[in-house]
């Protein structure tokens, strides 16, 4: 007698956060714990896996910076056919995996090959990372508005940054740029061009909420040669507009920075 096929399992499409662990939400802790597969991604932080229960499966199928090693598609069939084997499943994303996660695509894929599935939102890197720098998204007297930009466009579908930029520049708020260290130089230059003040301040972070954070800021002329000279690299955002002056005010996360690379000198 052939053994009865198992009921499909679930798909748990969870956000892990900016970095931090303590940072991630109650709901993706549960599910994590529940878990018989885990695909994480390259962002998330290994301390989270810790949380799972003895003998999880754990893929990693993270895709360094400007480089794919797994494929998309790949990720997606893997989702299923684990669904299938009648495993519960979590697919692990930095951040949130409905900004910038493809988590959309992920859901949509599912959806059609009939598996069951719950988006589990996290901290989006935008928020943690001007949370633990001082730079506010919104303020009364600076910002009443905020926009969140790819720092680089679909991969096949266009070349270079092919914004609106002339909108970016008018856009009286908080601009973040999401994975655009690589362009700082370029994404600044265009913004003037389109009629950005050379003076809007602009502010970069580095490992946003954890220890090894760094930030630099300066203006849109200056902030290349500044993100150079501190040799920032992956993972960092772009913060453009007024609430950058925040930072010094307000760097509250400076002082555990110094405690932790006390403790461990």
């Amino acid at each position: 007698m052939k053994p009865a096929n198992p009921q499909p399992g679930k798909v748990y499409i969870t956000g892990a956060g900016p970095g931090d662990s303590q940072l991630l939400t109650l709901r993706a802790k549960a599910v994590i714990e529940l878990a018989d597969t885990i695909l994480f991604d390259n962002l998330v932080n290994q301390d989270i896996l810790d949380w799972a229960k003895p003998g999880v499966e754990k893929i990693f199928v993270g895709k360094l910076p400007y480089c794919s090693v797994i494929t998309q598609e790949t990720i997606n069939q893997w989702m299923v056919d684990k669904a299938l084997e009648g495993k519960q499943v979590v697919r692990l994303k930095g951040g949130d995996p409905m900004i910038f996660g493809r988590g959309a695509e992920e859901a949509a894929f599912l959806k059609e090959n009939g598996i069951e599935f719950e988006i589990v939102p996290g901290v989006t890197s935008a928020l943690a990372a001007g949370a633990y720098s001082g730079i506010p998204m919104t303020h009364r007297d600076a910002s009443q508005m905020v926009l969140f930009v790819t720092g680089h466009t679909k991969k096949g579908k266009k070349t270079g940054l092919n914004f609106d930029w002339p909108m970016l520049a008018a856009f009286d708020g908080t601009i973040v740029f999401y994975m655009g260290v690589k362009n700082i130089g370029e994404i600044a230059s265009h913004l003037v061009n389109a009629g950005k003040s050379v003076e809007t301040l602009v502010a970069v972070v580095e490992n946003g909420s954890l220890p090894q954070q760094k930030v630099v800021t300066g203006t849109l002329t200056t902030i290349g040669k500044e993100v150079e000279a501190a040799g920032i690299g992956t993972p960092a955002l772009i913060i453009v507009g007024e609430v950058v002056k925040y930072h010094q005010e307000i760097n509250w996360f400076a002082s555990i920075q110094e405690q932790y690379h006390q403790r461990i000198a």
